[in-house]
C-alpha cells in the first residue's frame, strides 16, 4: 500500500467506511497547482484507483478557496520555456485530469470556495460536485492571453460546448447558482450544510453495488465515445494548443503583464 504521508502538497486519509479524503493542502496560495502538487495528486489517484480499501474518493481542500488554478511561480517557468517544454509540462496536467476523470472509484468534489482555471477542470472531472452556494468560478485563462486547452474536454462535457464558447472567451466570473444551472455543480448549499450534503451522497453511493458503479462509469464514457486511449490522443492535441499559445507573442505578453501586475494591451 502506498505511503501517503510522504506527500507535501496533499493529505490522504481513509475512514472505516472506505471513504478516502484527498485534501489539497496549499491554502496559503489558494491551493494553486505547481509541478509537485500535480505529480502528487496524479500518484495518489492512481494508487487509490487500485486500492480495494477505497470505495469512494472525496476531493477537497484546506482554506477559503478550492483551487485558484496555476501557481504563479509555475507560470513564471512557462514564460521562459520552449514550446516543447510547455507541452511536456501540460501533458502532466493532462494526465492528472485524465486519471481523475477515468478513475474507477466514485469521485466527489467538495467545493467550499473559489475555483479558477484548472480548479474548474478538477471539478469537471468528478462524478458528483457539492459546492458552497457563495463560491465563485471562472475560466480566466483568456485574461492572460491563454486558453483552457487541457481542461477543455472535461469542461465541455460538464457545461456544453455552447457555454464554453462564452466562458472561454469572456473569462468572466460566474456564481455557484450559474454553475449549478449549467451542470458544473450537482448541488449547492450554504457552507454550513456542505458536509451534510457530501455525507448524503456518500450514503447513497455506499448503498449501491461496487460493480454497478464501475460499469455505470465505463458506460457513460462509452456512450460519449471517449475511452482512455482516445483521451490520450486528444491530450496530445490540447497540450499542443496550450504550448503554442504560451510561446506566442500574445501569450507571452499576457503572462508577462500578469506577472508584472500590468494591464495587457491586446491588439
Amino acid at each position: 500500500m502506498k505511503n501517503f504521508s510522504m506527500y507535501k502538497t496533499i493529505k490522504v486519509n481513509t475512514d472505516k467506511q472506505g471513504v478516502t479524503y484527498l485534501t489539497m493542502a496549499r491554502p496559503e496560495v489558494h491551493n494553486a497547482f505547481n509541478a509537485e502538487m500535480i505529480s502528487e495528486m496524479t500518484s495518489a489517484f492512481e494508487a487509490l484507483d487500485k486500492n480495494p480499501d477505497t470505495k469512494i474518493i472525496v476531493m477537497q481542500s484546506e482554506g477559503e478557496s478550492f483551487s485558484a488554478g496555476a501557481d504563479i511561480n509555475w507560470m513564471k517557468d512557462m514564460v521562459n520555456a520552449t514550446q516543447a517544454e510547455n507541452q511536456e509540462d501540460s501533458l502532466k496536467l493532462a494526465a492528472l485530469m485524465r486519471t481523475i476523470n477515468f478513475c474507477d472509484k466514485a469521485v466527489i468534489a467538495k467545493v467550499q470556495g473559489l475555483a479558477l482555471g484548472g480548479g474548474v477542470g478538477l471539478i469537471a472531472c468528478c462524478d458528483i460536485v457539492i459546492a458552497n452556494d457563495q463560491a465563485k468560478f471562472g475560466l480566466t485563462e483568456a485574461k492572460l492571453g491563454l486558453v483552457p486547452a487541457v481542461i477543455s474536454p472535461y469542461v465541455v462535457d460538464a457545461i456544453s460546448a455552447r457555454q464554453c464558447r462564452r466562458y472561454f472567451q469572456t473569462a468572466e466570473i460566474f456564481t455557484a447558482k450559474k454553475g449549478y444551472e449549467m451542470g458544473l455543480l450537482s448541488e449547492i448549499c450554504p457552507l454550513e450544510q456542505l458536509n451534510e450534503l457530501v455525507n448524503k451522497q456518500i450514503k447513497f453511493l455506499l448503498s449501491t453495488g461496487s460493480s454497478a458503479k464501475l460499469i455505470s462509469k465505463k458506460l457513460t464514457h462509452s456512450v460519449v465515445a471517449r475511452t482512455i486511449p482516445q483521451q490520450k490522443k486528444l491530450d496530445q492535441y490540447t497540450t499542443q494548443v496550450i504550448a503554442s499559445v504560451r510561446v506566442s507573442p500574445e501569450g507571452q505578453h499576457g503572462l508577462k503583464s500578469f506577472l508584472e501586475k500590468k494591464k495587457p494591451k491586446w491588439q
